[in-house]
């Protein structure tokens, strides 16, 4: 299929045997979403670094999460894996091994797996469940088989319970004939260029993409293809991806909420739609549903478009989806803080949120009071939304004209 080919009905050929079985699939899907949960419960507490042994306790000595700890996680699991379709969800409360989670999902999904769900960044504060029918994320993993046909590995730097990471990391490796999965996360950018071989499939996030065009030596092995998603690829990251040897770098355009839009290849061309998406009168449509897209999009023609903007205002802070006004608000909840106002730095700045605040008067000093926001946000927030900078003054930034103006980082 070529980039631009008209969409088809998105439906799976192939029969291949369950995501849960095999090498190790199942196993990165519940450690990287116990992870995510644990960093929410305990964002101070260090974790054992990946893969996990069965024999791992989530409890006493292990993790140590107390009991309602572990009902949020297992809450969490159930939910992604829908085991409250199974009615076995309970028994993650009374098995707490990390082996015995993953027999009780294993267990789980032999009785029910025609459906997962996944869950926005939450940035707004209010995380959204987002069911998927299997059927149509194996059709999507089975286009991008197609378009990656070749590939021998993948090599991941995006987390295996997050839907673009279960498509490309968990569902898609099926089709290349082999499940070899290798977690970059915990890789330098310098260390990539020793761990590539040609036919590899480096899966990634622009703020990953950005580290890797930084701090990758030259000499990329042949035949290697980057893929990114989450967020607009910034032209100037994708063209220095290529630069550095890579082969190819597609770009991905999606959701939570939809799975996989649109794609493209070449860094300054439109986005093509996916199979079984079609333009609509009001927006998107799926099959017989109408569905709003979470950008603007400008059409080229009706297959074609690019991404203007997020309706909401959200921002992208190391891949998640951040709502720097919820930041904000965060921030005026502080007793000593009068106003506050948050944006993503600039590029020259860095790539984290920055505030400015305007502090109540005969409060502490503003070194003190940076200190005390910083460990208000760190109580209250996870990493992608905390303010990296903090500016202070006796009112919010304005331009000439009286609307909203920048600052500088500080």
């Amino acid at each position: 299929m070529h980039e631009h080919d008209p969409p088809s009905a998105l439906t799976p050929s192939t029969a291949l045997p369950p995501w849960w079985h095999g090498s190790g699939a199942l196993e990165r899907v519940v450690a990287d979403l116990i992870a995510h949960e644990f960093r929410a419960l305990r964002p101070r507490t260090a974790l054992p670094a990946p893969p996990w042994p069965l024999d791992l306790a989530l409890c006493e000595r292990g993790l140590g999460l107390d009991s309602l700890d572990l009902l949020a996680v297992a809450g969490a699991l159930s939910e992604l894996l829908q085991l409250h379709e199974s009615g076995i969800e309970d028994y993650l409360l009374t098995r707490r091994g990390f082996g015995d989670w993953l027999q009780v999902a294993r267990a789980g999904l032999a009785r029910h797996d025609r459906a997962l769900t996944f869950r926005t960044s939450g940035s707004t504060g209010l995380p959204k469940p987002c069911p998927h029918p299997l059927v149509r994320l194996e059709a999507e993993a089975e286009f991008w088989g197609d378009l990656f046909a070749g590939r021998r590995r993948v090599l991941a730097a995006v987390p295996a319970h997050h839907i673009y990471g279960l498509i490309f990391t968990v569902l898609l490796p099926r089709h290349f004939g082999e499940d070899a999965v290798l977690d970059l996360r915990g890789h330098s950018p310098a260390a990539l260029r020793r761990l590539l071989r040609p036919g590899d499939l480096v899966v990634g996030h622009p703020v990953w993409w950005s580290a890797v065009a930084r701090g990758l030596p030259e000499g990329v092995p042949v035949d290697v293809v980057g893929v990114t998603s989450t967020a607009p690829c910034p032209e100037a990251t994708a063209r220095a991806v290529l630069a550095a040897g890579f082969a190819r770098l597609v770009q991905v355009y999606g959701s939570s909420e939809t799975a996989g839009i649109g794609w493209r290849e070449a860094p300054e061309a439109p986005s093509a739609l996916l199979p079984g998406w079609r333009r609509g009168t009001a927006g998107l449509v799926r099959g017989e549903a109408s569905i709003p897209p979470p950008d603007r999009l400008d059409w080229e023609d009706a297959c074609r478009f690019r991404v203007l903007g997020r309706h909401d205002g959200a921002v992208q802070v190391g891949g998640v989806n951040v709502h720097p006004e919820r930041v904000a608000a965060v921030l005026r909840e502080h007793p000593q803080v009068v106003e506050a106002t948050v944006r993503l730095m600039r590029p020259e700045e860095g790539d984290r949120l920055k505030a400015f605040v305007v502090p109540r008067q005969g409060g502490t000093g503003e070194e003190a009071l940076r200190a005390i926001l910083v460990a208000h946000v760190e109580a209250r927030l996870p990493p992608p939304e905390r303010p990296r900078a903090f500016a202070f003054g006796p009112a919010l930034p304005l331009s000439p004209a009286g609307k909203a103006a920048d600052w500088p980082a500080l």
